[in-house]
């Protein structure tokens, strides 16, 4: 198992859209897409609290190209997302890791 890492920082203010979009969209649509999440936390103590932490776990490089390409492809999911948005931007910036567990992990 593999599992990516991935911190949303939203534009001030647009946290509450951006949540909103992953309850009524995203998570269906990862379903569909056998998209499995491990967590989500939004920041309570740090240095924004405009953020959106989260994990997805995956059996392997391979299959979270297919099925990560897949969903960005999803009509559906550009579809949300564009209407997600007409208001203006909710991301102002993305960052994502790919993590491996240790020997000593509780999490494998």
């Amino acid at each position: 198992m593999i599992y990516e890492l991935r911190v949303y920082r939203t534009v001030p203010g647009r946290l509450p859209a951006l949540l909103q979009r992953f309850e009524r969209v995203t998570l269906k649509l990862w379903d569909k897409h056998g998209i499995r999440q491990a967590g989500f936390w939004t920041t309570l103590i740090g240095d924004s609290n405009q953020e959106l932490t989260y994990l997805l776990a995956w059996e392997s490089l391979a299959e979270r190209e297919k099925k990560w390409n897949a969903f960005m492809a999803d009509q559906a999911w550009i579809s949300a997302r564009a209407e997600s948005e007409k208001d203006g931007p909710i991301l102002q910036n993305a960052h994502n890791q790919i993590l491996q567990p240790t020997a000593f992990s509780a999490v494998k």
